[in-house]
């Protein structure tokens, strides 16, 4: 079984070293999981994973020649070569040792769960390129065949043509950007937003800034709702200012998976997502996941049945 370690990491076996084999998200998690922070528990499959199914494809030499042509100004190209590379890719199977390996690790979380799927690029979060939100999420998979297909989709957004786009103007060899999946027991939200522990805007170090939303945060990140803004001051716990929106409409997970957008009530619109004791734990919370990393942190997180989860950071 040691041949499957390499295809699947539980989050309890990764540390943020482990970047190059996880990628950004998944080694983060992986970190704040050993460092006992409430990170809802899950794997990813490795870059290994993704390399058995490049090589399980009978095309894969002719992908990486085609994509070496592409000139960085060339839209079209990237188009037509994009969408023929993506049709390849969502035909080949799944190699069986990686189906059996994410099988016994879905089964080892529970299986009577939902997830949510996320591509985790070996080349995210790196100082000098930016390649975070280019590939694909999924969310509130459920049953065997829709969690393969939800990996096997992040797999192949790292042929998206924004992604090959990216690549070819930044000079990134197509080849050396890997991708892992993570996949991670479902938070069903009551509400959602971002944390970062240092103001972006003005970069002051010692204000911590939080947006939330109702529902599931995918609503926030895409920019379909307006959230609440609150600002707090770490050194004395005091909230500097709190701005509730209007916020017209929440993601939610649907009862057979997937997700759908709902219109918010009148009152609930104008109601503050959070209260004062919420806002000031989420800030402790942050402030402790800062000192862990000795640098500021952007987080995303969720609550629900009165529990607080860190989803990303």
């Amino acid at each position: 079984m040691k041949h499957n370690k390499t295809l699947i990491l539980s989050f309890s076996n990764i540390r943020a070293a482990d970047l190059s084999r996880v990628g950004g998200k998944g080694a983060n998690l992986g970190e704040m999981t050993q460092a006992g922070f409430p990170i809802p528990n899950g794997f990813c499959l490795t870059t290994a994973a993704f390399q058995r199914f490049m090589d399980s494809c009978p095309d894969s030499e002719d992908i990486y020649a085609q994509l070496d042509t592409i000139a960085p100004d060339d839209v079209e190209m990237v188009r037509s070569v994009g969408e023929r590379i993506r049709r390849t890719l969502l035909s080949v199977p799944i190699p069986d040792d990686v189906t059996k390996a994410v099988k016994k690790a879905w089964q080892d979380v529970g299986t009577e769960q939902a997830y949510a799927v996320r591509s985790s690029a070996t080349a995210e979060d790196l100082p000098d390129a930016s390649f975070a939100g280019q590939q694909d999420t999924y969310l509130n998979i459920i049953g065997q065949a829709d969690l393969l297909d939800a990996i096997r989709r992040c797999w192949v957004s790292l042929f998206t043509d924004r992604a090959i786009l990216y690549r070819s103007q930044n000079n990134y060899p197509h080849r050396e950007v890997q991708l892992s999946v993570v996949v991670q027991k479902m938070v069903m939200s009551e509400i959602s937003g971002v944390l970062f522990t240092a103001d972006p805007l003005t970069g002051h170090r010692h204000t911590l800034t939080m947006d939330a939303s109702f529902g599931l945060g995918e609503a926030l990140v895409s920019g379909l709702v307006s959230p609440d803004a609150y600002r707090v001051d770490k050194r004395t716990r005091t909230i500097l200012d709190r701005q509730i929106a209007d916020k017209q409409i929440a993601i939610l997970p649907a009862r057979n998976g997937g997700t759908h957008q709902v219109a918010l009530s009148e009152a609930q619109r104008k109601q503050a997502v959070l209260t004062d004791t919420e806002v000031l734990a989420l800030a402790d919370l942050g402030a402790r996941v800062e000192a862990h990393y000795g640098t500021p942190r952007d987080i995303e997180w969720s609550r629900a049945g009165g529990q607080i989860y860190l989803l990303q950071s």
